[in-house]
């Protein structure tokens, strides 16, 4: 082998690695084995079916819980690249399918106008209240020693995620005042939050609609962060207008330099694969779980590399800020 030894390929390739995925370099805590139960519930008030598919590790917990809204044409199955991981480094994580803004949308012929017709008022409050429901039925089910999750979830630490019209329900839970909506829709069990791409919302009251938030949020966006669905003349930087207006709560906000809006589906995509996917995948990953473990499982540590590490670790791929309540 021109004088290589097997030990020295074997070392340098895994200089090559170490230098390849220095990005990596992970807060993490130890990944646990883990399974999935599927149910479909149906909420008798609203005469309403709510699937849902719950990632939870084996082990016998309890765990903190993670709700998760999908983004619009989605199901229960997408996003798994979160599911699995958040129950692998403990916690019990519930994704729901909302019907009438799934995937029923755009399958069979659909297409783009379906998913456009599903944004309607209708639909931005059924996510919310299917989130409570949700609540309310592992609540019921945790003290229920046939079911196989028994015990298993701790119910006074929840969190809240998802992405694009699942970030506006996760803002919407959180305190989040929709426009014109009469109805309020937030959920106080709920203890912090995730949103992912959130959409800007049509008024400019912007103090109002964000300002009744008080819980801590980490919100995700790119450069690149349009949508197909969003309205005329949305940029990018609206995405990042619910961080600018929260300040009753500590709040992260994380900008992937040429990051879009499908960088934080984990969904094949219909072009060619992009090249930098599973470096910010990696890093939605690590980030989330630190998140996660600070707000839901009071870890200083987490909360110390959150606050201080992972912009070293995100490096030139994004920006980091933060902020603290006022």
């Amino acid at each position: 082998m021109n004088g290589i030894t097997r030990r020295g390929l074997l070392v340098g390739m895994g200089v090559l690695c170490l230098a390849r995925f220095s990005w990596a370099a992970p807060y993490e805590s130890p990944v646990q084995s883990t399974d999935v139960w599927r149910a479909q519930w149906h909420d008798a008030k609203r005469n309403r079916d709510v699937p849902v598919k719950i990632y939870y590790p084996k082990a016998n917990g309890p765990f903190p819980v993670i709700m998760f809204s999908h983004g619009l044409g989605g199901t229960r199955e997408t996003y798994q690249y979160l599911g699995e991981y958040w129950a692998q480094h403990g916690f019990i994580v519930v994704h729901m399918q909302h019907i009438g803004s799934d995937d029923a949308t755009w399958r069979g012929g659909g297409g783009m106008a379906g998913l456009r017709a599903a944004i309607t008022p209708k639909n931005a409050l059924d996510r919310p209240h299917d989130v409570s429901f949700c609540i309310d039925q592992i609540t019921k089910l945790n003290t229920d020693p046939t079911w196989s999750l028994h015990g298993k979830l701790d119910l006074s630490h929840i969190g809240m995620a998802g992405h694009s019209f699942g970030a506006n329900t996760t803002l919407m839970v959180s305190g989040m005042k929709m426009p014109l909506a009469t109805q309020n829709v937030a959920d106080p069990r709920i203890k912090c939050a995730i949103p992912m791409s959130a959409p800007a919302p049509m008024l400019k009251n912007y103090d109002t609609i964000y300002g009744s938030i008080k819980i801590p949020t980490f919100h995700m966006t790119g450069t690149e962060d349009t949508s197909p669905v969003d309205r005329a003349n949305t940029t990018p930087l609206d995405r990042r207008i619910p961080y600018d207006h929260i300040t009753g709560a500590d709040s992260y906000l994380n900008t992937f330099t040429g990051g879009d809006h499908m960088v934080f589906s984990g969904r094949p995509r219909n072009t060619a694969p992009v090249a930098t996917d599973d470096r910010n995948h990696a890093l939605i990953q690590q980030s989330s779980l630190a998140f996660w473990n600070a707000y839901l499982k009071g870890d200083a540590k987490a909360l110390a590399w959150l606050r201080t590490d992972f912009s070293k670790e995100l490096g030139a791929n994004g920006v980091f800020e933060q902020k603290k309540a006022k």
